[in-house]
């Protein structure tokens, strides 16, 4: 969320204490503030990152469910499916150096941030955009699945569209890849070998 967004959701008001609220949060690793790519400074976005609070917010606030296997009754609903791809979202931002170790930049200045069109009329949005300083943006989709990950024809074409839409609005006149983040790999296929520049595993989070 914006600043504009945060006020208005809680009623804070917009002076120097709720600023001060917001350092503080950023500094205690809750929270953590980013540019969207190819924003001015207004654009400052505030995001939810703390693991604990994140679980908490999601399982246990206002649950009913208690008691031996709670826990693994939820592990094939939706909200657990959805929970699981916004926290493996979260484990790659938390581990750029070693994403950028794989991709064989890790001694090249970058910048991260994520993006949002502001202009298309359908939703584009991409997870991690890593800008480099060699004039190369890796535009990484994030995806966590329990097997390998299969693009399907639908899929392609929402790649396909994120792609021309972040380079339509951007303006960038660097060379845009797009790289594949999947807990498990991705299933080769023609869809696959047409888009995908590079394709990264969960275990390359964990060196």
């Amino acid at each position: 969320m914006t600043r504009k967004e945060i006020l208005a959701i809680t009623n804070l008001s917009d002076s120097g204490n709720t600023s001060v609220i917001l350092d503080e949060l950023t500094q205690s690793g809750f929270i953590r503030q980013y540019y969207p790519f190819g924003s001015g400074r207004r654009a400052l976005v505030y995001q939810l990152i703390d693991p604990f609070t994140l679980f908490y917010l999601t399982f246990m606030k206002g649950t009913k469910t208690a008691g031996a296997g709670a826990w693994l009754s939820q592990s094939d609903s939706p909200k657990w499916q959805a929970w699981s791809g916004y926290a493996f979202e979260y484990i790659c931002r938390n581990h750029i150096d070693c994403i950028k170790k794989h991709l064989g930049i890790g001694g090249v200045y970058t910048e991260i941030s994520a993006w949002r069109s502001k202009k298309a009329e359908k939703s584009a949005q991409i997870d991690l955009v890593i800008d480099r300083k060699d004039r190369i943006i890796n535009l990484c989709e994030i995806k966590f699945s329990t097997t390998g990950y299969l693009i399907t024809k639908a899929y392609a074409e929402s790649l396909r569209h994120k792609i021309q839409t972040f380079k339509a609005e951007s303006g960038t006149k660097k060379t845009v890849l797009l790289t594949f983040i999947a807990a498990h790999g991705l299933t080769s296929n023609e869809y696959s070998a047409q888009l995908v520049h590079d394709t990264l595993d969960m275990n390359v989070l964990f060196d």
